[in-house]
């Protein structure tokens, strides 16, 4: 696997990363509960770990961007799957919008 690749996919764990410690957040009760704490600490660490060795080779706008919009895109979406929140069609055409987003990226750098 190229150093490119692996920097992708290091990316890829850091958004899960970053998506679980945001739905942990729910859980943490503004931080008043130990174990969902932890979570979201370990979590965002882990993200922000992962983030720093990915941007190594890949352009860190670029990453980020990718990083901000996938993360966003996956938590409203898990929002609205896990936890009721209401979808509404601007929501959703705002997620659509994001995805899209991040797709144009990654095609303008190939």
């Amino acid at each position: 696997m190229s150093a490119h690749t692996c920097s992708w996919l290091l990316l890829a764990v850091s958004i899960v990363a970053e998506v679980a410690g945001t739905i942990a957040l729910r859980y943490a009760d503004g931080f008043t509960r130990l174990v969902p704490s932890l979570v979201v600490t370990a979590a965002y660490a882990a993200a922000i770990w992962l983030m720093s060795m990915a941007v190594r080779q890949l352009e860190v706008g670029l990453a980020y961007a990718v990083w901000a919009g996938s993360g966003t895109a996956l938590t409203a979406i898990l929002g609205i799957l896990w936890f009721s929140e209401s979808m509404y069609p601007m929501r959703m055409v705002g997620v659509v919008l994001i995805v899209a987003g991040v797709v144009v990226l990654n095609m303008e750098t190939q």
